[in-house]
C-alpha cells in the first residue's frame, strides 16, 4: 500500500520575509495547490496526517485535514535541515495511505537512502512544491516510488 510524501506547496520567498522563517505561510498560489491537494488526496483512505511544524507545511495539509476530518499531527522529524534517518526508520510503521509534508532539504536524502536499499524509482523525480512521492510498501518495506507533479503550474505568486 501507498504512503504519500508532500513537498510544501508554494510559499513566499525566504528573502522578501521579514519574520522567524518556520512561521513563513503560503502564497496565494500555495493556497490553490494546498487545495487542489487535498481534492485529490481526499479520494483517498487516509487515516493520518504529518507535516513539519513549519506553517507553510501545516498550512499544505490543512485543507485535507478539513476535507476528511482529520487532525494533523506536527513532527519534528519531517523539519526543515533535520537528519534523514529519523523519517527513514519511521515509514514502515506508519498506516497505509497516511499523508507526510516535508520540506525540499529532506526528500531528495530521503529517497537516496530508499534507493540504497532497493526501491525502484518510476519516471524522473520532481522536488518541486506541491510534488508528491507516492511510496508503495510491500510488507513495511517501501519497494517502489515516483512522484506526482504539483497539481498545476501557478507562477510563484
Amino acid at each position: 500500500m501507498a504512503l504519500y510524501l508532500v513537498r510544501h506547496a508554494k510559499a513566499g520567498q525566504r528573502g522578501r520575509w521579514d519574520g522567524p522563517d518556520h512561521l513563513r505561510p503560503l502564497t496565494k498560489a500555495g493556497r490553490a495547490q494546498a487545495e487542489a491537494l487535498a481534492t485529490w488526496l481526499a479520494n483517498y483512505p487516509v487515516p493520518q496526517i504529518l507535516s513539519s511544524p513549519f506553517v507553510r507545511c501545516v498550512q499544505t495539509v490543512e485543507a485535507l485535514a478539513a476535507k476528511l476530518g482529520l487532525t494533523i499531527e506536527t513532527v519534528e522529524f519531517l523539519s526543515e535541515a533535520v537528519p534523514f534517518e529519523p523519517a527513514l526508520e519511521r515509514l514502515p510503521s506508519l498506516p497505509d495511505h497516511a499523508v507526510l509534508c516535508t520540506h525540499g532539504d529532506l526528500l531528495p536524502d530521503l529517497i537516496e537512502a530508499l534507493v540504497r536499499r532497493g526501491t525502484v524509482i518510476d519516471g524522473a523525480m520532481d522536488w518541486r512544491k506541491g510534488t508528491t512521492l507516492v511510496l508503495t510498501r510491500e510488507d513495511g518495506v517501501v519497494v517502489r516510488a515516483h512522484a506526482v507533479p504539483p497539481p498545476d503550474d501557478i507562477d510563484q505568486g
